[in-house]
């Protein structure tokens, strides 16, 4: 039962404390594979994200260090959480996926017009067939699938194998400074490993909260695209500790994370109400610059031009002479860094549509 005695924390709080468990408060020297495994994978439904966020977050970062990882097969690219892409390490990988199988097969209940008549589970051993045999791409899967099922719309037969199966993006996909189109396979299989039992919900829960903790039942399920976890935190309460926002929201969060209160449904904590919705559209997140922890400006970096890398930074507010100084040190920082640019500018504009 929630405790209506609980503590309350202040906005400025919980961003204090969300800043600390997502690494942000000041750069970790750990290694990548340990961030990705605390953080519990990154969101990277393009290629370039994940290196972006571990620079923000680990000293001395270098991209090979993720490649390598990419390329040796310790983290891969996955549809996982709310059916976004996701770099995660392969433990994760094999885990969560089956976690967050039932917001995949509800992800698949938006296709059954182009499915009807389709066999879901022959369809899933067929796939399996050919990706095994060799990574395929999406379109390649539809055209190997769409003669078994003539009548089926294309897309809907590709989109089935992905949500029935846990498919990860291979190698160059996803390795610094290389492309490569997305070709699909297993996880078992890219892993060489035999299937592994999912995650159990109550590790999953206190697993987020020691990276986005003290956060609400609905922040939780937010995060992994589930339902109908509140049965989780009820039987889990006996072993976290509990708080209330200044909405009178009850907050869960892990005993030992309690003395640093000096990814949710209510952002507030980070992202100010007057910048609601500005930090990216869809799936798709702009780079976003913080203040004092919280959303204070977006960036983009381009590179169009070999020879002189761009990062531009929309200012959404007042930006402060020694703030942006900052900001322009921390820009050459990651440029001199993520860059191959032989030279480097930064721009600051106030008017940049980052969705264009």
């Amino acid at each position: 039962m929630a405790d209506r005695n609980a503590p309350v924390l202040s906005t400025r709080a919980l961003n204090r404390a969300t800043m600390e468990r997502q690494l942000l408060l000041r750069r970790a020297a750990v290694p990548a594979k340990d961030a990705v495994s605390h953080l519990v994978g990154l969101q990277a439904q393009n290629t370039r994200p994940p290196y972006f966020q571990l620079f923000s977050r680990l000293e001395d970062f270098d991209p090979a260090e993720l490649s390598a990882l990419m390329e040796s097969r310790e983290v891969v690219r996955i549809v996982s959480l709310r059916s976004t892409i996701h770099t995660h390490t392969a433990e994760d990988a094999l885990t969560l996926r089956p976690l967050v199988q039932p917001a995949r097969d509800r992800e698949l209940s938006m296709f059954r017009r182009g499915l009807t008549g389709v066999d879901l589970d022959r369809l899933a051993a067929l796939a399996r067939e050919l990706v095994e045999e060799r990574p395929r791409t999406m379109k390649e899967l539809r055209e190997e699938l769409l003669p078994h099922w003539p009548d089926a719309d294309p897309r809907a037969l590709a989109v089935a194998a992905r949500c029935r199966l846990p498919l990860v993006q291979v190698t160059p996909r996803g390795v610094w400074g290389r492309s490569g189109q997305v070709a699909l396979t297993t996880a078992e299989h890219w892993l060489d490993t035999p299937p592994r039992p999912a995650a159990t919900p109550d590790a999953a829960v206190l697993r987020y909260l020691g990276a986005f903790g003290p956060a609400s039942v609905k922040d939780m399920q937010s995060w992994a695209g589930l339902t109908r976890m509140r049965e989780v935190f009820e039987r889990l309460r006996p072993r976290l500790v509990t708080f209330r926002d200044e909405n009178g929201v009850e907050l869960f969060d892990l005993p030992e994370f309690d003395n640093v209160l000096l990814g949710h449904a209510d952002r507030t904590r980070v992202i100010p109400p007057a910048y609601k919705g500005r930090n990216g559209v869809g799936n798709q997140a702009y780079g976003t610059v913080l203040a004092d922890g919280f959303l204070a400006a977006l960036w983009r970096l381009d590179e169009t031009d070999p020879d002189t890398s761009v990062l531009t930074v929309q200012a959404l507010g007042e930006l402060g002479p020694a703030l942006r100084e900052e900001i322009t040190q921390e820009a050459v920082d990651l440029q001199t860094v993520m860059s191959g640019a032989p030279t480097h500018d930064v721009r600051f504009a106030t008017f940049v549509d980052f969705g264009d």
